[in-house]
């Protein structure tokens, strides 16, 4: 008896989310119904593919070499897939796009539903993460990438680029007076980036990177504690450029800034033999003319 897609899928979901219950919730499903696909799959294979505890669940060997295999199987499956779906005059299908919760609050939020306006066949899943994701491990199709790219197994589209603003808001530079030199910065509260070092690197010469006396992991929470007068910080244009528009955040060391660091890149990443092309294509069309970076 064949093993139905569907069952793997919500396999893959358990691996890939961590547990039973963090892939019911991602797929809107009840747990029992997670929990009877997984036993289903392991007794019509008559082996053990996850090792349970009360704590986490792992894979065995055999759910290792097993899983390898389901993901490729499947990806062949959406590609025949995607070939039928292709005959008609416009994509269709589920569309997975991962990229940072600013970029995804300031650029693509706004542009959502003129492209379902203009595909409505498209469904759309937007996740958010602030480092980089594996877009297998995830099962995400179309990723926004921010900086220099390294993985050549990816390909990517040029969006565009977003200078970086070293900013404060005025009222916090009504009480702690304007910095006039990149050395100036070492007597003011800053705020950075928990985690990746590159993020806390001012594009400044001769400093290297800054040491925040407050820091978070979020763009967004950055941002917010900037407009909110907790000290000075250094983010991309497409989160802030509405606000420096509007005054409620002050560009600082204009003349001092250093452009073409490789921060200021933004790609869309997606493997060269992903099964939907074409919905990523229309992705990337659409939105390209239409960010304010």
């Amino acid at each position: 008896m064949l093993t139905r897609s569907d069952d793997l899928e919500i396999l893959l979901s358990v691996i890939d989310s961590g547990g039973f219950s963090a892939a019911a919730d991602s797929l809107d499903i009840q747990v029992a119904r997670v929990s009877r696909a997984v036993s289903k799959v392991e007794k019509q294979l008559g082996v053990t593919i996850l090792n349970r505890t009360t704590r986490r669940i792992g894979l065995t060997d055999e759910g290792r070499q097993f899983v390898e295999s389901v993901r490729a199987g499947l990806l062949h499956i959406n590609k025949a897939e995607e070939q039928l779906i292709s005959r008609g005059e416009l994509p269709a299908g589920r569309l997975r796009i991962d990229a940072a919760s600013p970029f995804v609050f300031h650029q693509l939020v706004p542009l959502i539903q003129p492209f379902k306006k203009a595909f409505p066949d498209i469904q759309l899943e937007l996740t958010s993460n602030e480092g980089f994701v594996d877009l297998l491990e995830k099962r995400t199709d179309l990723a926004i990438r921010i900086g220099k790219l390294s993985d050549s197994t990816l390909h990517a589209r040029p969006l565009g680029k977003s200078l970086l603003y070293m900013l404060a808001s005025p009222e916090y530079l009504a009480k702690r007076g304007l910095p006039k030199q990149p050395g100036d910065l070492f007597g003011h509260n800053l705020i950075g980036f928990t985690g990746a070092k590159v993020l806390n690197r001012w594009p400044l010469a001769g400093i290297d990177y800054i040491e925040p006396n407050l820091t978070a992991s979020n763009g967004e929470t950055v941002r917010q504690l900037t407009l909110a007068g907790n000290g000075i910080a250094c983010l991309s244009g497409f989160m802030v450029n509405e606000d420096i528009a509007a005054g409620r955040l002050i560009p600082l060391l204009e003349q001092q800034k250093l452009t073409n660091t490789g921060r200021e890149q933004i790609n869309a990443v997606f493997y060269k033999s992903s099964s939907v092309t074409r919905r990523i294509s229309a992705f990337i069309d659409f939105i390209q003319p239409r960010l304010s970076l």
